[in-house]
């Protein structure tokens, strides 16, 4: 019979056939669920939205000539393709590009509250596979709807909500698809060799620990102990770092490899979607069914990862806690008390404020610095996104065929991206911290390049090429952007996963989706307001630039061992 002391160090045992049944499932609804990104949100969507407004709306100055022309009319001149274009929604005269940024940042803002009153429920295991599914069905259903709404019927408005609830429904089943990315990396074989050999060596070897333990702690010892400092064997603090560089690689690991995956099946939809895109001339009905049947790739593939994700029983973290009222309370009591949406709810937004004290944020000090930098860093990319591929439609005017070029380009060398930069990192010896800072720098180069556009030398036409002027240019930064923004993706969700306290995986990932969506709420909704004052929305690379330059030394000022150890303190004194 083991003696208490081996219960509180015991590591679990590596189930081979369980852990990578676990880990297909991950894999299955990022390969089910990035197609959506890809191909809707990020491509189609947008398109789509702004061709529903431009179908239904009308030219200035008069407002009384069609945007899109009946097919008797003879084709538009020059001065009616530069001019224009606005809709009316109730009272209101839009710009037709406009009313796909306001969309998608209503959407956003939804996305927020949602994931706030969902995130003390995914931390539940009997719960969190369940929302993933529920909300699956949400983006996908809405996604498949858009095949039943034509651009010529007076509800086309029902598209806004539907690509609302679509993309409400994929940022929440995202944070509890993130929240399994610490389970699983802690459940690797390699990581768990390196925590045997460092508990064998603090704990087998009678190395003392450097804080004292209160009767009954050492049940929930966290997964990084604290290495001892005084009279501690070189060799333990060895083991203890080899264990955090390990953990740290895993994860990275596993991260990439789902965005490596989810890219390589957007990829796959895209040359798909392109068919009838093509076929079809890029035509209102062509757009909607390339998001229809990201809609139903979505659904069809999400059916591997409902058999294979662990559910109720198969995944226990390493620490679970609830608070109420200020109490902290172990997992298993709240469990034997009756579970209730409502409440879980109730708990969720009351345990958000108590995350976002002064308090709480001193003890997590460099948790709250990345956030900080990536609310402007989330929106900076994102933005980038969406007002690249209006400026190619609206300012280019490049058609929807080469936008879908553009959109297979990006995710193609994202896959490349997420790949090479590991090996770069191991090469030249940097830490995940540096080959952020290095993305974000990259990154920047792509407004500024924009933002060339309004020199003389470009604007009269001496050069032809320069300045985000010809639809040429947009392919070669469609290539440059997707190796950056992949490898980007893979690591500010990995090196995140290093920071949050063991136990509430969800409630911190919702707080890392609310950061990145209450962000992209003022991105293109700044873009938005830019595009209707000015009339040109080369003006918004001035403000993207800015925003992410101004991430960068927050960024840099967070300190990794720190704020490690600080997640790992912050649970064990919170039982005390």
């Amino acid at each position: 019979m083991d003696s208490p002391e081996s219960e509180a160090v015991s590591v679990p045992r590596y189930d081979k056939q369980k852990y990578h049944r676990h880990l297909r499932g991950w894999f299955s609804y990022a390969f089910a669920s990035e197609v959506f990104v890809i191909v809707s949100l990020t491509l189609f969507l947008p398109i789509c939205l702004e061709q529903f407004a431009r179908d239904n709306g009308y030219l200035l100055p008069d407002k009384t000539q069609p945007c899109v022309p009946p097919p008797t009319s003879p084709a538009s001149s020059p001065t009616d393709e530069d001019a224009r274009c606005v809709v009316k929604l109730g009272w209101l005269w839009i710009d037709s590009a406009s009313f796909s940024l306001y969309v998608y940042s209503t959407s956003v803002a939804l996305q927020a509250l949602t994931v706030i009153s969902m995130g003390g429920i995914a931390d539940h295991p009997p719960h969190r596979k369940k929302l993933l599914l529920a909300f699956a069905a949400l983006g996908s259903i809405s996604a498949i709807l858009f095949l039943l709404v034509p651009s010529s019927s007076r509800a086309w408005p029902l598209v806004a909500p539907l690509a609302i609830c679509a993309n409400v429904g994929f940022g929440a089943s995202m944070v509890a698809l993130n929240a399994y990315i610490p389970t699983l990396a802690q459940g690797a074989q390699e990581v768990i060799e390196a925590r045997a050999h460092f508990v064998r060596l603090t704990h087998g070897a009678g190395v003392p620990d450097p804080e004292p333990r209160h009767s009954g702690d050492d049940a929930h010892e966290p997964l990084l102990a604290h290495a001892p400092e005084d009279g501690a064997h070189e060799e333990a603090r060895a083991a203890k770092a080899e264990h955090a560089s390990v953990l740290s690689r895993t994860t990275s690991r596993i991260s990439s490899q789902g965005i490596a995956l989810g890219y390589a099946a957007g990829i796959v939809m895209l040359l798909l979607a392109f068919i009838p895109v093509r076929a079809m001339k890029g035509s209102t009905d062509s757009l909607r069914l390339a998001i229809g049947l990201s809609g139903i790739w979505w659904a069809l593939f999400s059916l591997p990862a409902a058999a294979w994700l662990p559910g109720a029983s198969a995944v226990t973290p390493t620490v679970r806690v609830a608070e109420e009222d200020g109490e902290v309370r172990p997992q298993d009591m709240v469990d034997k008390e009756k579970w209730s949406m409502t409440r879980e709810i109730g708990r969720a937004w009351k345990r958000l404020g108590q995350m976002l004290r002064w308090r709480e944020i001193k003890k997590l000090r460099n948790t709250f610095v990345y956030l900080a930098a990536w609310f402007l860093l989330s929106d900076g990319f994102t933005t980038i996104t969406s007002t690249a591929l209006l400026f190619g439609k609206t300012t280019l005017h490049m058609p929807p065929s080469s936008l879908i070029l553009i959109g297979a380009l990006t995710p193609t060398a994202g896959i490349l991206g997420s790949l090479v930069w590991p090996m770069v990192q191991r090469r030249a010896g940097w830490s995940n911290l540096r080959v952020l800072v290095v993305l974000v720098a990259m990154a920047s180069a792509i407004p500024a390049y924009g933002c060339l556009g309004f020199l003389p030398v470009f604007q009269r036409g001496s050069v032809k090429f320069g300045g985000l002027t010809t639809p040429g240019e947009m392919y070669v930064l469609a290539v440059y952007f997707g190796a950056i923004y992949g490898a980007f993706q893979g690591y500010a969700r990995a090196f995140y996963a290093e920071f949050i306290p063991p136990g509430e995986e969800a409630r911190w990932y919702a707080l890392f989706s609310i950061t990145d969506k209450s962000s992209s709420f003022v991105g293109p909704l700044v873009v938005g307001l830019i595009a209707d004052t000015t009339g040109n929305i080369r003006y918004a690379f001035f403000f993207l630039v800015c925003m992410i330059w101004a991430a960068v030394p927050i960024l840099m000022a967070v300190d990794v061992e720190r704020g490690r150890d600080d997640a790992q303190r912050y649970m064990a004194h919170a039982r005390l």
